[in-house]
């Protein structure tokens, strides 16, 4: 039986305000090159998957001003070759430099409050675990989402970044669950679905924009509406052979 469910928040509960996709398609407009949205949310998809298994590796909390500097230069390359638009490492560095200049906030996806509503009232205990360094109490106050949360683990609290265990561990403490118990959702494969497989938990991978098609081994939803299903049918619903119909 289910009784707890964690969320990453970024990509999963939570976007940015103005989309990046805009963000990227003035930033890049503004150095004289053209690229659709679609295109770009294409290369997103892709710069995402070396981000986290760069964080994975290194996190970059650790790294140098320049070795940051030097990585989102090459995150910027890898979404701009993905979206059809291959440019040098340095015009990928001044793109970047224009697109991190924009200020943004973090607003909820459409289906974020039905669902966590839902969710709430048929009693599971749900919470937050993301490797965002910041006060996510605060961001998810800002945003009206604290009351639905039970727990939110971050770095700040477990010492560590997902998929470390002790990020996940520190989530069945919070929630004083078992790990079959509880389901992790979140937008990366390692990260997330490894990293909740690896302490005994449920995986399902968030593919907003169905561009994680490679991924066959673990339930995939689109929206967070399409969890009611996965639920009735759980534990068999969770397998890591299940697929969305």
């Amino acid at each position: 039986m289910i009784k707890a469910i964690s969320f990453d928040l970024y990509n999963t509960l939570v976007q940015f305000w103005p989309p990046l996709d805009e963000i990227q398609q003035a930033a890049c407009r503004e150095l004289g090159l053209g690229v659709s949205k679609d295109s770009i949310n294409h290369g997103y998809s892709v710069a995402d998957v070396f981000f986290n298994q760069e964080n994975a590796d290194l996190p970059l909390s650790l790294r140098s001003d320049q070795e940051r500097s030097d990585f989102f230069a090459r995150y910027e390359q890898i979404i701009l070759d993905n979206a059809g638009v291959p440019v040098t490492l340095e015009l990928a560095r001044q793109i970047w430099d224009v697109a991190i200049s924009v200020p943004k906030d973090f607003i909820p996806f459409e289906d974020t409050v039905p669902a966590l509503t839902s969710l709430k009232e048929q009693g599971y205990r749900l919470g937050v675990l993301s490797n965002l360094r910041r006060d996510i109490n605060q961001i998810c106050r800002q945003l009206g989402l604290d009351r639905y949360l039970d727990f939110w683990v971050t770095p700040l609290e477990a010492g560590a970044e997902k998929p470390d265990k002790s990020m996940f561990l520190s989530v069945l403490s919070e929630a004083k669950v078992e790990a079959r118990e509880t389901i992790h959702i979140g937008d990366q494969y390692r990260a997330d679905v490894l990293g909740a497989r690896a302490v005994g938990m449920h995986g399902i991978l968030m593919d907003r924009g169905g561009w994680l098609k490679d991924v066959t081994d673990c339930p995939k939803i689109t929206s967070l509406l399409e969890l009611d299903p996965l639920l009735e049918g759980a534990p068999q619903s969770l397998s890591r052979d299940h697929q969305q119909p």
